[in-house]
């Protein structure tokens, strides 16, 4: 059998609605706000082949799609098989604009070889694990009287998560709260579960200057945290600052997540600017993070994935140095942040999507191992591009 050749590529836009939530002080960030509904743009690529498979991929924005039609060209009777050529070329294409764009092509391939092979990706990496354990990853702190307002309002959900079997509680603060706050919020939920579960936080590069990263990471090392996530306004991307602030505080910094492909991630490994790597499928491709994972693991690091997805699951099944599976953004109010009737298969990610143990499973199906689901999709469709 001749390898399937790329013939065409679909891009459906689509729209829904997130109940319960609004958006923050800058638009940015959802946040919980009784009755209100946010409207959510959602993305799902279709890669057409001439054997008849498609690769499908549930994600991205506008900006990673925006980049096709640069490089469609090279893609149109490729072989959907040469996986690391195509990463290559595109990396290379798109050096200019930051790489965006390579992710959401070099997913559908995988999930055609899986397809072909009849095998999910995680088989084709050479993975081994059916769960994963997961950490709740909370919304960003609100100011609503039943919601996520205050250092005990996370404490309780903490509490709470504890008690639902999740191991680990990442917290999302407030978006210009007082410094004072961001601290008093870090010993509540310290005081309350530290020691019966692991601790993340995650400011989202909300504080203002490196003395408030300081601070916040003091109380950090007090209540002896996992780990300490993109604190202020350096981007995650500031080498220098973040080397200064691992020599300061001793709570370990989980860094990168805004850094693209390979060579930055380890360039700031190799300055000591983090102690784990964070790695994004919906960045680099699997492809890519495969690469950095193993590249973290030669040099003794772990490599933590951000947010939920069957990607992110197909490649922590077939890694060993990773610890968390991140499941959010949750909160005790409102529903979890992403689209419940995407995908088909039982597959979910919601608060109460784990097991017994904490954990998810790793979806079976060939390729990505999860169907999507078109009579939805085809519903709440507003736009669809085509390259052929």
């Amino acid at each position: 059998m001749s390898d399937p050749k790329i013939t065409r590529i679909e891009i459906h836009e689509y729209k829904w609605t997130l109940p319960e939530m609004g958006r923050d002080y800058n638009g940015f960030n959802l946040i919980y706000e009784p009755g209100a509904k946010a409207q959510m743009t959602g993305y799902v690529m279709q890669m057409f082949t001439d054997v008849g498979i498609v690769g499908e991929f549930a994600g991205g924005g506008r900006a990673e799609y925006s980049t096709l039609p640069q490089f469609w060209h090279f893609l149109k009777g490729r072989s959907a098989l040469e996986r690391e050529n195509i990463n290559s070329e595109v990396k290379r294409a798109l050096r200019q604009v930051a790489r965006i764009g390579i992710a959401p092509i070099d997913i559908a391939l995988w999930d055609i070889a899986g397809k072909l092979y009849n095998q999910p990706i995680h088989k084709l990496l050479g993975g081994h694990k059916t769960a994963l354990p997961c950490y709740a990853s909370t919304y960003h702190g609100d100011h609503q009287p039943d919601g996520l307002s205050t250092p005990e309002a996370f404490a309780d959900y903490a509490e709470a998560s504890l008690e639902k079997g999740y191991p680990a509680f990442k917290i999302h603060g407030w978006g210009r709260a007082p410094i004072s706050q961001e601290v008093a919020n870090v010993h509540a939920v310290g005081k309350r579960v530290g020691g019966k579960m692991d601790l993340m936080l995650d400011p989202a590069c909300e504080y203002q200057t490196f003395g408030d990263a300081v601070k916040v990471g003091w109380a950090c090392d007090e209540n002896r945290f996992f780990w300490y996530e993109d604190p202020y306004r350096d981007g995650d991307i500031s080498q220098l600052a973040l080397r200064k602030l691992r020599q300061i505080i001793k709570t370990p910094l989980l860094q990168t997540e805004h850094v693209r492909s390979l060579e930055p991630h380890i360039d700031f490994v190799i300055a000591e600017a983090t102690d784990y790597v964070r790695g994004d499928v919906g960045y680099d491709g699997i492809t890519g993070v495969m690469k950095l994972a193993h590249a973290c693991e030669a040099l003794g690091l772990d490599l933590e994935f951000h947010g939920p997805g069957p990607a992110q699951r197909q490649c922590m099944a077939s890694i060993r140095n990773t610890n968390y599976y991140e499941m959010g953004l949750l909160h005790p109010k409102a529903p979890a942040s992403h689209d419940p009737n995407l995908f088909l298969d039982d597959y979910r990610d919601e608060l109460d999507a784990i097991d017994a143990n904490g954990c998810v499973p790793i979806p079976q199906g060939p390729g990505l191992g999860v169907g999507i689901n078109w009579e939805w999709v085809d519903r709440q469709r507003t736009n669809l591009v085509v390259y052929e």
